[in-house]
């Protein structure tokens, strides 16, 4: 079968190849890839600076953002062929934290957890992969090519828990939430918003393209201003920083209505300086109770949230966030960057429309 392959830490190493089969193995299922989203994290580990392959192979079958049709399942496991599925991506530790031990993998404490696609287990860029029946979650079948989506809705799906669990330390009813970054995770979060019933504000930096008329057909608004201004027009309850942006974090942490609650899900690059005013931050967290909390990876729980989410979204709304689709033989292409892609999506087959 063909895979989409790269040595992790050797930059220009990403390609299509011949591999096994893979090997059957009680209690999971076979499944036929039909496509795999590309994020910022597979191109990480494409330029050499991420990833690892299990002990004693030099290659990783890539991806994380799986969705696939079960070929073959267990008897008595729930799946039934032409089932669509995705996998979770991340395994606990063989010697679980407690964390891992409690099924809650995604806060591993230890940091020897195993990721699908990204850390010592293959990915799900096959033409076939084999999954555990406990980490494989059903797709309603009426999402088609959408359901590839799955693994960045099961991001934002454990943020939006995380920001309910913290404001359920006392009264919370939010009213309005600010998504900093109008790329999957931040419209998928816009998208979680407008679920709950929220006043859902989007900003981001560009000022035409897909992403503008994405928020509006949402019924939430979109900005391309500052985001320290944006914050003091729409004072918001919650934010979901999905920028990674330095100055943006910053600002959004400063620019919340009292008691305000900001989950970081961007992940910043190393090595820039910015000038803070770390007193002035700190007075303001303390003095409006206000919480900042981190938030990546996602659980089966997450994702089986997800899955409803999903499921009741608007089907063209989520078709149009897939803006570029690749074959599998130009895998490669997927990982360039233009300037209108959104979620760039490679088809391992072509099954689903």
């Amino acid at each position: 079968m063909r895979a989409l392959t790269v040595r992790p830490g050797r930059p220009g190493s990403l390609g299509v190849e011949e591999v096994a089969d893979p090997e059957p193995a009680a209690g999971e299922l076979l499944v036929r890839g039909v496509a795999l989203g590309v994020c910022g994290t597979d191109r990480e580990i494409a330029s050499g600076e991420y990833g690892r392959a299990a002990p004693g192979r030099d290659r990783l079958v890539l991806g994380h953002e799986s969705l696939g049709r079960v070929a073959e399942a267990p008897p008595g496991s729930g799946f039934a062929a032409g089932d669509l599925v995705a996998g979770v991506v991340r395994r606990p530790d063989p010697e679980p934290c407690g964390a891992c031990a409690h099924g809650e993998f995604d806060m591993c404490r230890n940091g020897r957890y195993r990721e699908r696609g990204i850390r010592e287990l293959d990915g799900y860029g096959a033409e076939l992969w084999r999954l555990e029946t406990g980490y494989a979650v059903r797709i309603d079948a009426g999402l088609s090519l959408a359901g590839v989506l799955m693994e960045p809705a099961s991001v934002v799906a454990k943020a939006w828990e995380q920001i309910e669990r913290v404001g359920a330390r006392a009264w919370f009813e939010p009213r309005s939430v600010l998504v900093t970054g109008a790329g999957p995770i931040g419209l998928l979060a816009a998208l979680l918003g407008r679920q709950r019933g929220l006043d859902v504000h989007v900003l981001d930096r560009v000022t035409d393209g897909p992403k503008p008329d994405l928020v509006r057909a949402l019924g939430a608004t979109y900005h391309s201003g500052a985001a320290d201004d944006v914050c003091a027009a729409v004072r918001p309850d919650v934010v979901v920083e999905a920028t990674g942006a330095a100055r943006v974090v910053f600002d959004a942490i400063r620019g919340t209505a009292a008691y305000g609650i900001v989950c970081l899900t961007g992940v910043s690059t190393a090595g820039r300086s910015l000038t803070v005013d770390a007193g002035t931050v700190n007075r303001d967290i303390v003095l409006e109770n206000d919480v900042v909390v981190g938030s990546v990876n996602a659980n089966l729980r997450h994702f089986r949230q997800a899955a409803g989410a999903l499921a009741r979204a608007d089907r063209d709304w989520l078709h149009r966030l897939l803006t570029r689709r690749e074959p599998l033989e130009r895998a490669t292409r997927a990982f360039e960057r233009s300037a209108d892609d959104i979620k760039t999506v490679i088809m391992l087959e072509g099954g689903a429309h």
